[in-house]
């Protein structure tokens, strides 16, 4: 059962606290790719660490974060939300000044725990505080602010890396922190939190069970790493079996299995994933392609995105009145819809291609994914009793971690792949004269990336050099327009998944009530 509404002073400061403080857990996410050759310079590491640089922070806050959506249902949203702020401030801290490689990927880690602690917990906060408009405005606030700030990041970050160190990007966020742990203090004590016990074996299995995921679908298109993504993805089919086991026999289970089947929660979930995926996606292709054919500098290429950030913004109360007026089913098809033109217009994408079209592509991708996430995330925390709402909530901020996990390691394997078959045609088509001038080493290094034909072309004769890059630069293409194929297909699945399995408005309003009503006469 929802607790009253607050009222309207109290609410826009509680729903800012709320805010800021998803808004460092987004930043902190997207903040290391930017530096990670700056870290891999100053720290001496190698390709595999700079990865759990850049993963440890979602592989902490995925791993994690079911199991204390549940403590947070349990011991209470807000006493959870402060002790994962106040932990932020040392992890980030030491993430900024590490010593070592080792010591950064461990800072990581502990601080996407501490997100765990936050991320989720805000959104539950929402749910339980705010009902009818004011509920769908606040979520479709705090999930387009939220993405919004996971594109600002990189810009803030690129643009410090021009007069400061490596650290300074994991240090934007000590500030916002610190301010948001003060304004958490005056938040509500208690928030529809329930007095089941805490599963802490199904807990504990979902840590195991996310974390392998994540880190074999990060090993997986890695060199020399396929055997140790074979033994994780093993853990994580074990563990997934058990776990269910587990869920299904289970008196209060961490995550309930038949809320999960509830079309409503696992249509958005799925779609979710999706959405969350393909803006991930887009950035981890898109900024390549701007440095690599395009010649953008690093911050060139993070302020090329800012478009996105806007939009997901502003595209937020947009949201909020077409799920009102349409319902979640409309308003979902009409994001997934934006979501694709984004894909089809990176597909115009070339070289000598003006910023008008880059500018053009992130804006209507920022606002598809915007109006897509405002009602999966409402969707989701709608399916879910009020003592149960860290459920939703970890599955939402799931929906990210794994959507971006896995759109990212297919569609960067895809580019991969297409990369060096067009760059063994093209150096096989050459004269014989020209591929004798080649070592086998050279060879292997040109095929390996664009930072390898780079390398390759640096000890070449200017005419060489000139005709390495160019064929590097087609064969970068074509490999980014195979991964946005990619995406388009799976946005096209998305969107096919939500217009025939997602319940149109009267029903959708149905089955809300339905389940409002068996949570309220459930046993507390």
């Amino acid at each position: 059962m929802s607790h009253p509404a607050p009222a309207k002073v109290q609410s826009v400061f509680v729903l800012s606290t709320l805010i800021l403080a998803a808004a460092v857990a987004n930043m902190n996410l997207a903040v290391a790719n930017v530096a990670l050759p700056d870290i891999g310079a100053q720290l001496g590491a190698s390709q595999a660490q700079l990865n759990m640089v850049a993963v440890g922070f979602t592989l902490g806050l995925a791993g994690s974060v079911l199991y204390l959506g549940a403590l947070g249902d349990r011991y209470g949203r807000k006493l959870l939300m402060i002790l994962g702020l106040a932990l932020s401030l040392p992890f980030a801290a030491l993430a900024a000044w590490a010593p070592s490689i080792e010591v950064l990927i461990g800072a990581r880690l502990l601080g996407g725990v501490s997100a765990g602690m936050v991320y989720p917990t805000t959104l539950a906060i929402i749910t339980a505080l705010f009902v009818g408009k004011q509920r769908v405005l606040a979520i479709a606030l705090w999930s387009g602010i939220g993405a919004g700030a996971s594109a600002i990041g990189p810009a803030i970050v690129g643009w410090l890396l021009t007069f400061a160190w490596w650290g300074a990007g994991f240090a934007i966020t000590l500030p916002l922190a610190a301010i948001a742990l003060v304004m958490a203090f005056f938040l509500p004590r208690h928030t529809g939190e329930g007095a089941d016990p805490v599963d802490n074996l199904g807990g504990l299995l979902s840590i195991v069970v996310i974390g392998s995921l994540v880190v074999a679908i990060t090993f997986a298109p890695m060199p020399g790493l396929g055997m140790v993504s074979l033994a994780l993805a093993g853990i994580f089919i074990i563990s997934t079996i058990l776990f269910v086991m587990r869920e299904r026999h289970a008196a209060h289970p961490i995550f309930n299995l038949s809320i999960a089947r509830r079309r409503i929660f696992w249509v958005a979930a799925v779609a979710g994933i999706i959405v969350f995926g393909s803006l991930m996606g887009s950035f981890f292709i898109g900024q390549q392609f701007l440095q690599n054919v395009m010649a953008y500098s690093t911050f060139e290429a993070g302020i090329a995105i800012l478009p996105s950030a806007f939009m997901m913004i502003a595209a937020a109360p947009v949201a909020s009145t077409l799920i009102q007026r349409l319902g979640s089913r409309l308003t979902l098809m009409l994001g997934f819809a934006l979501v694709a033109v984004g894909f089809i217009l990176m597909f115009l994408w070339q070289e000598n291609s003006p910023y008008l079209l880059v500018g053009t592509t992130y804006a209507v991708l920022g606002a598809g994914v915007s109006i897509a996430a405002a009602p999966a995330s409402r969707s989701l925390m709608a399916s879910v009793p009020s003592s149960a709402l860290g459920m939703g909530s970890a599955t939402n901020d799931l929906q990210r971690d794994l959507g971006g996990a896995i759109m990212q390691s297919v569609m960067g394997t895809l580019l991969v792949v297409r990369y060096a078959s067009d760059i063994r045609s093209a150096f096989d088509s050459a004269p014989a004269s020209e591929q004798q001038q080649l070592s086998e080493q050279a060879q292997a290094q040109l095929q390996s990336s664009f930072a390898g034909a780079e390398a390759v072309a640096k000890n070449a004769p200017s005419a060489d050099a000139s005709a390495l890059i160019e064929a590097a630069r087609v064969a970068f293409t074509d490999g980014s327009n195979l991964a946005f194929a990619f995406a388009l297909l799976a946005v096209i699945v998305g969107f096919s998944l939500v217009t025939f399995l997602f319940p149109k408005k009267d029903q959708e309003l149905a089955l809300e009530a339905q389940y409002e009503a068996q949570s309220s006469s459930a046993p507390r």
